[in-house]
């Protein structure tokens, strides 16, 4: 593990600690996390805690209303959870059609699925956690109830989104978003103090319930007779059949270290798709255009993959294992030539988000990321409750014939995606990008900056990144190097600068050296993230 032992050249270097680290986006949240360890709890309870005062402290990015994925390493073993909600029962696309709809829309009651956010806090807490569940959501319940002052990468963000909805949401049923997140007519200004009791009562039977008064209580009767009163689709019958599942993680082995993912419905294995790939090339050298243009290359194919094929894995219509068949990774290898290419997805063989980790001095290791979808979600909030509505449905396609095409109870295609790398079946730790389909772009950066370059964790995270964004569209930080930005174009990739950090992801990173058992953690420089670690 000599990357953990370089020279730092990041402006920051990374945290060292032994005994429990936690590793986010949010001060406040990360803060939340190291008290549960600090009071006999594990990684997972931190992990519970931090992703609860992440819904009030970053709402921005996640919610109550959202989805959630978690690798959990503990007892030896890495375990996978899959916390996404399906579509309600009566939603189709027939259903649509005679709606007049050609097009899933990004707001409104169409592309609400139903949450699994509450349901996969309990199952961790269920399976995992030392802590009762109710002192692990009470720093949420606090902050949510006494308030908080609004820190500045999240005032603007808030601010962005305020003033998007206030144009673009005219209807009656997105005014509880306006008197939940703009009380005062505006986003709470940097430094305010922004409370909503609402939010403090749905958290607090949450946490008395163990969230079955979520999915069949008093909780699920306001999300139904919201749903119904502006004739949306979701009913409590769907929050009832709803149960997180654990899922075996997936791999591919990279350069001697194995790199995990959730299987489908998430686009994990798009990062592992473009890793198979770039395994096949030496990469010694991180700052050259060779480097850049075939991890490029590979990131297009993986997704073209990724965007025909995966889907709730009931409905794809191969095995997902297929992706990642050593044959079919040497045939699209051989299609990365010197010159950028337009992307298709080849024949396999039959066969806006908050991301955070933990890590505790027993062992445990937490990769967990939750999500509304593009922000705030839906612009949807059931009145009174602070439960701002995800907009995962978004994603499903209307044509009957594709993988991922919307039916009732089916699960989408999932952008969000945690991250966890071992050696040896021994844990090295959780890692994550969030930011919609930037995820296994960022994922395929950290791995590589880690394995090939030897970056330690926060200069792994600090180094420029690009996002493919379609066709042979390039976006890169104005911090990326120009001369190799120049030799792309060059190569016929259309290269675009992007000014906004958000757009290239929020990551966090803990690595343990499995000699001394120290911790290391890198976080985001591109938001308000930080690390609590003792």
């Amino acid at each position: 593990m000599d990357y953990l032992y370089q020279p730092y050249t990041a402006n920051r270097v990374a945290t060292v600690a032994s005994k429990g680290m936690v590793a986010t986006s949010q001060p406040l949240a990360s803060q939340a996390g190291l008290d549960m360890l600090k009071q006999g709890g594990n990684a997972i309870d931190a992990a519970i805690a931090t992703a609860a005062t992440l819904t009030v402290v970053e709402p921005t990015s996640n919610g109550i209303g959202g989805d959630a994925f978690a690798l959990v390493w503990t007892k030896n073993k890495l375990y996978g959870l899959n916390g996404s909600g399906h579509a309600p029962a009566a939603l189709s696309i027939e259903e649509l059609k005679k709606r007049g709809y050609n097009e899933i829309p990004k707001f409104g009651f169409v592309p609400v699925t139903v949450p699994g956010v509450p349901g996969a806090w309990a199952e961790l807490s269920k399976q995992f956690g030392k802590l009762p569940f109710k002192d692990v959501l009470a720093p949420a319940i606090r902050y949510a109830e006494e308030g908080f002052p609004i820190s500045p990468v999240l005032g603007r963000f808030w601010r962005s989104a305020a003033e998007k909805f206030k144009e673009t949401l005219k209807g009656e049923e997105f005014q509880h978003w306006f008197d939940t997140f703009a009380p005062k007519g505006r986003a709470p200004q940097i430094g305010e103090q922004w409370i909503s009791q609402g939010h403090a009562n749905t958290l607090r039977k949450i946490a008395d319930t163990n969230a079955e008064d979520f999915y069949h209580g008093e909780l699920a009767d306001k999300i139904d007779e919201f749903s119904q009163k502006h004739d949306g689709f979701l009913r409590k019958e769907d929050l009832q059949n709803y149960q997180p599942e654990w899922v075996d993680p997936i791999s591919v082995n990279y350069r001697g270290y194995d790199v995990w993912e959730i299987p489908p419905n998430g686009q994990g294995i798009v990062a592992l798709s473009a890793l198979n790939l770039l395994k096949g090339f030496q990469m010694e050298d991180k700052e050259t255009v060779d480097t850049y243009h075939k991890q490029i290359e590979a990131m297009k194919l993986a997704f073209a993959d990724g965007q025909k094929f995966v889907a709730d894995p009931r409905h794809m219509n191969l095995d997902y294992t297929d992706l990642l068949d050593e044959e079919y990774a040497s045939e699209r290898r051989k299609l990365i030539s010197e010159q950028a290419l337009t992307p298709e997805p080849g024949h396999p063989p039959k066969g806006g988000t908050v991301y955070l980790a933990t890590a505790d001095d027993e062992g445990n290791m937490v990769s967990f990321i939750q999500s509304n979808y593009m922000g705030f979600g839906s612009g949807l909030v059931v009145p009174g409750t602070g439960i701002a509505l995800q907009n995962r449905g978004h994603n499903f396609s209307l044509d009957e014939n594709h993988a991922n095409a919307l039916a009732g109870n089916k699960r989408s295609y999932h952008t969000i995606i945690p991250g966890f790398l071992t050696k040896e079946n021994n844990p090295v730790g959780p890692f994550g990008v969030m930011g919609g389909f930037m995820q296994p772009q960022g994922h395929v950066q950290v791995v590589m900056n880690t394995i090939d370059f030897h970056l330690n964790p926060q200069a792994a995270l600090d180094a420029p990144r690009w996002q493919w964004m379609k066709d042979k569209t390039i976006w890169v930080e104005p911090n990326f190097p120009s001369h190799i930005a120049e030799s792309l174009a060059r190569k016929g990739h259309h290269i675009e600068v992007q000014l906004e950090k958000g757009a290239f992801g929020r990551g966090q990173i803990i690595w343990r050296d499995q000699q001394t058992g120290t911790l290391f953690g890198g976080t985001e420089s591109r938001t308000d993230g930080t690390i609590s670690a003792y």
